[in-house]
């Protein structure tokens, strides 16, 4: 259905309202040919580490925000941790060990995964995201982001359209997943 059609039936859609007109090589492209893109930050649990190496670690966050020069969104997303492979694999581990008690070991950490899934568990992933339209400074932007962030002990890596699918995803839907299947008429 084109947008007229939709705007002419009278229905309204959340994409109606929404300026993105696709999300493709790691950008979200939006209607007015500006790109949001960023880096996706590796989680660090800074506080096992000794007091020395915590306050340099927060003293170096200090200086790389200081030192960006763009606007930008910090963003927390909470995405769904998928255990199926893991199961699978401890699944087979068991078909192919016959000592009891190493069985017995599988079968509490199959358990244990099984109410991890049942229970719906997420991983909190961290996001730096700016918009931009020039295809050059998106480049050294990227760069600025994930270079700034290795000398603050970070490790960073640019998002993938996947990574804003569930970005989006969060924004729009309260965190809950959404899986939509074909329809049939």
């Amino acid at each position: 259905m084109t947008s007229s059609a939709k705007k002419s039936s009278g229905t309204r859609y959340t994409e109606d309202w929404l300026p993105i007109s696709n999300i493709a090589n790691g950008s979200i492209i939006l209607n007015n040919k500006y790109k949001v893109t960023g880096v996706k930050i590796r989680p660090r649990n800074i506080f096992i580490l000794d007091q020395i190496t915590q306050d340099n670690v927060i003293v170096s966050l200090k200086n790389f925000y200081n030192m960006i020069d763009f606007e930008f969104w910090l963003i927390s997303a909470d995405r769904p941790v998928d255990l199926n492979s893991y199961l699978s694999r401890l699944q087979l581990l068991y078909n192919q060990t016959s000592n009891p008690a190493v069985r017995k070991l599988i079968n509490q950490d199959i358990d244990k995964a099984n109410d991890f899934m049942n229970n719906s568990i997420t991983d909190t992933e961290y996001y730096i995201l700016f918009k931009e339209k020039n295809d050059d400074l998106i480049q050294k932007r990227l760069r600025t982001l994930i270079s700034g962030l290795l000398s603050a002990g970070l490790e960073a890596v640019q998002v993938s359209n996947d990574d804003l699918r569930i970005i989006l995803d969060n924004f729009l839907n309260g965190g809950m997943t959404t899986n939509f299947g074909t329809v049939i008429s």
